[in-house]
């Protein structure tokens, strides 16, 4: 049975969170929390974004959106299909990184 669609809400507050696969590390250096950052602030022009609030750790991330255009799903879609690749390109690995 697969997961239900998840409600969006225009200008609703969601707490997300991704950890990585089997708990694995997802930043492997200092500065791929610098491609994080960078695409995060890119995906916030593009959809309309607000982030109140963000904490990386290193096999997950939290992120507080609020999202004026309810299109959470799109957005992350993005952010994590985008920054998987990013992050296989850069460390030479292949498939999932959450």
């Amino acid at each position: 049975m697969s997961r239900p669609l998840r409600l969006e809400f225009s200008g609703a507050l969601y707490h997300v969170t991704s950890r990585g696969n089997e708990r694995k590390v997802i930043y492997l250096e200092g500065s791929d929390f610098e491609i994080f950052l960078n695409l995060l602030n890119t995906l916030c022009s593009r959809f309309n974004w607000v982030i109140h609030a963000y904490c990386l750790m290193d096999n997950h991330y939290h992120l507080l959106v609020e999202t004026p255009d309810a299109n959470l799903s799109k957005g992350m879609r993005q952010l994590k299909g985008v920054f998987t690749q990013s992050i296989n390109r850069k460390h030479g690995r292949v498939g999932h990184l959450f």
